[in-house]
């Protein structure tokens, strides 16, 4: 019987979470919640489901999750990834990792996901698709018409087409059509169907990220060969062109607290304090009053202090772009 591999992504910087999130300590491993890191939450959630575990990091924190992984005790294969080459070579790199028959559950490691048996029915029903021979995706329905995430045009099981984060007006016009889920970003597919499409539709991909796998060395990857390696997403590379894409529409609770207005909204709904007029304050226990102000968020570090209104928290990437032009240490 195939083994069930949970497949769990850490790159990312979370850029549209600074200042919380930095370089060195980006938001996965955040101690922001009441049942911990966003990576541990990860590893604990997928624990009873599968049967091993291979994260896939870079050089800059694979000591982060190998700190929460000895924690916890968990054995789990380490891949450190040189320099960062996007999720269709990760993913490559886990499927080397595996037997060509492995089930491998793919999740990046800073969602949120409410609804344990709902989670638990999805994976379930993916792996079953999966041992046909398709690459599945978990689609979430959506409760907005939200422009931050990307979507899912589906029917049945079968996806009509992936579309890119859309403008306001095209997300409501998703939303009232009624057949569109958010794309969360998870997959699940045997090892060897996943390698054969990638070799198909991105064979330089394939090819160098299997140089750079076999020339590794303690789980580390060579850094010139990982450069020869295309930068190209799973989406571009494999899911947007294979023929054998299929669909979970999921019914669990979920959000990439990919912006601080997803962060409020995931804080607040765990009680985490907030005014009368909805300002919340992050990072501080230091007393902090709003005057005619609504919504609004302020984040507290050491070195820096962000305010800013709850529904324009997809700007903040504008500031983060800003720092890293100028090499500021801000973001490290």
């Amino acid at each position: 019987m195939s083994n069930i591999i949970h497949v769990v992504l850490t790159g990312g910087v979370g850029s549209r979470l600074w200042p919380l999130s930095r370089k060195s300590y980006p938001k996965q491993y955040l101690s922001l919640f009441k049942d911990g890191s966003l990576f541990e939450m990860t590893i604990k959630r997928n624990q009873s489901l599968c049967g091993q575990v291979i994260v896939v990091g870079n050089c800059d924190n694979h000591s982060l999750s190998r700190e929460v992984m000895d924690n916890n005790k968990i054995d789990y294969i380490d891949i450190v990834e040189a320099t960062p080459r996007n999720t269709a070579a990760a993913i490559a790199f886990a499927a080397f990792a595996a037997q060509p028959d492995d089930i491998l559950i793919v999740t990046p490691s800073d969602h949120v996901i409410v609804g344990d048996q709902a989670y638990a029915e999805a994976i379930k029903a993916g792996i079953e698709k999966a041992n046909k021979g398709y690459i599945v995706t978990f689609g979430i329905q959506p409760s907005r018409p939200e422009t931050g995430y990307g979507y899912i045009e589906y029917k049945d099981d079968k996806v009509l087409s992936f579309r890119e984060k859309p403008n306001q007006d095209t997300a409501e016009d998703f939303i009232e059509r009624g057949n569109f889920l958010w794309n969360s970003g998870m997959f699940c597919f045997r090892a060897d169907t996943f390698l054969a499409e990638l070799q198909t539709f991105e064979p330089r991909v394939y090819a160098t990220a299997f140089n750079a796998w076999q020339h590794r060395k303690d789980g580390e990857l060579d850094l010139a060969l990982s450069k020869e390696i295309p930068s190209i997403s799973i989406d571009y590379a494999v899911m947007e062109r294979s023929k054998k894409i299929r669909v979970v529409a999921t019914s669990f609770q979920w959000s990439d607290l990919g912006s601080f207005e997803s962060m409020y909204d995931y804080l607040k709904q765990t009680g985490h304090p907030v005014d009368e007029n909805g300002n919340m304050v992050i990072g501080t226990e230091i007393y902090t009053a709003f005057v005619g102000l609504r919504d609004s968020i302020l984040v507290h570090t050491k070195d820096a202090i962000l305010v800013l209104q709850k529904e324009k928290s997809q700007d903040v990437k504008k500031i983060y772009n800003t720092l890293e032009r100028h090499q500021s240490k801000l973001i490290d």
